[in-house]
């Protein structure tokens, strides 16, 4: 009897441990209206005339989790009718079903945009027979490009995930952060230590990094001074708070990862993620959602006021779906104000659009599938 009840509490206690990074998606916090009482600058991109016909030599996918036309169109109706993302000249919609599931979940969806390839929800850069599948980030390495990923949720959570590991399922935090070790990506930006360094199997991933020449910080201002890679900043135990309580993580993760990644003069590959998003959606939550888009959008203008300078840099702005069933009923420009109404608390199978500005993004255009994200990526690093 006394070894039965143990067993039950530790089915009880990994069962938390595994679904605990995945409870925002319990939660209901519905609210519809929101005010924005603070808008932002946008960048004003040139002529993308001279950019046809070229290939990039760094690709920077920023990856809006759960954002749809509706989300969009929120901020930018919150931010007086303006945003970064808007001013990409080129734009189009990716389907986004997986391999089992008319709704994708994040994993899958993060393996489409990542591999090419569409598998099972749940399936992190694995195939529907859980054999591994080559993300564009491993590709980049192999040709001696530079890589970065920048996240305002957990570094292992599933889209970043699914760019870098291979698992059979997106709830295997620690197998994932191990995965980490098995390559040489040159910058990580974003939640997820206690994987590293709190781990069952004992293991501190972070001295084994430090073994391999990676330097740890806890913030970007604490590594403010140092622009060499590689390095991993991981800025709190599990995910990062919303914002603004986390500061401008998003907009500086990105410049911080673009300053490390450019002194490679083969180039670069780099994957930001705006996780939260999703979570105001799943709340059905209008603040939590326009404010995290609004973050967003600031870390597009950083990677287009790059791309803008140097012309040799392909911004790609998309999603892995949308969350919510967002629809909006009322708004203000001039207010900033938006009313909204939702359909569900979880991902709805809708397309979502895809933007771009640089070398090669005139082939981001029309109807796509997510799988066609990677495929074209692929084709214009020349791999």
């Amino acid at each position: 009897m006394k070894s039965k009840m143990l067993s039950l509490l530790l089915f009880f206690f990994i069962a938390i441990g595994a679904t605990g990074q995945e409870d925002y998606k319990d939660k209901r916090n519905l609210k519809e209206t929101f005010v924005n009482k603070q808008k932002h600058e946008v960048v004003k991109t040139p002529e993308v005339s001279s950019h046809q016909g070229k290939k990039p030599k760094n690709i920077i996918l920023m990856i809006g989790d759960g954002m749809g036309t509706a989300q969009i169109f929120a901020a930018y109706t919150a931010n007086g009718g303006r945003l970064n993302i808007t001013n990409m000249p080129y734009s189009g919609f990716i389907t986004t079903q997986s391999s089992d599931n008319y709704i994708t979940d994040s994993a899958a969806g993060g393996t489409a945009l990542s591999t090419g390839k569409r598998t099972y929800n749940g399936a992190i850069a694995v195939d529907e027979n859980n054999e591994p599948l080559t993300t564009i980030l491993e590709y980049a390495e192999q040709n001696g490009l530079s890589t970065g990923m920048v996240s305002s949720s957990a570094i292992t959570h599933a889209t970043p995930a699914s760019f870098i590991a291979h698992n059979e399922s997106r709830n295997n935090y620690e197998d994932i952060a191990a995965d980490f070790l098995k390559t040489d990506i040159d910058i990580f930006i974003g939640g997820g230590k206690s994987f590293f360094d709190e781990r069952q199997d004992n293991r501190n991933l972070l001295k084994e990094l430090e073994n391999k020449n990676y330097r740890i910080f806890n913030s970007i201002e604490e590594a403010s001074a140092v622009n060499e890679a590689p390095m991993a900043i991981l800025t709190a135990s599990k995910h990062n708070p919303r914002w603004p309580e986390r500061g401008e993580l998003i907009p500086e993760g990105t410049e911080k990862a673009i300053k490390v990644l450019g002194k490679n003069d083969k180039g670069y590959f780099l994957m930001v993620e705006g996780s939260q998003i999703d979570w105001g959606g799943h709340e059905n939550n209008t603040a939590y959602i326009v404010e995290e888009t609004l973050d967003f959008d600031r870390a597009v203008g950083k990677a287009l006021e790059l791309a803008a300078s140097d012309g040799e840099t392909l911004v790609i702005v998309t999603a892995d779906h949308e969350t919510g069933g967002m629809s909006i009923d009322n708004g203000d420009f001039k207010k900033g104000e938006i009313h909204a109404k939702y359909t569900t608390g979880g991902h709805t199978g809708i397309m979502v659009p895809v933007f771009a500005f640089g070398p090669g993004a005139e082939h981001f255009t029309g109807v796509m599938k997510n799988t066609d994200i990677f495929h074209k990526m692929y084709q214009l690093f020349g791999f």
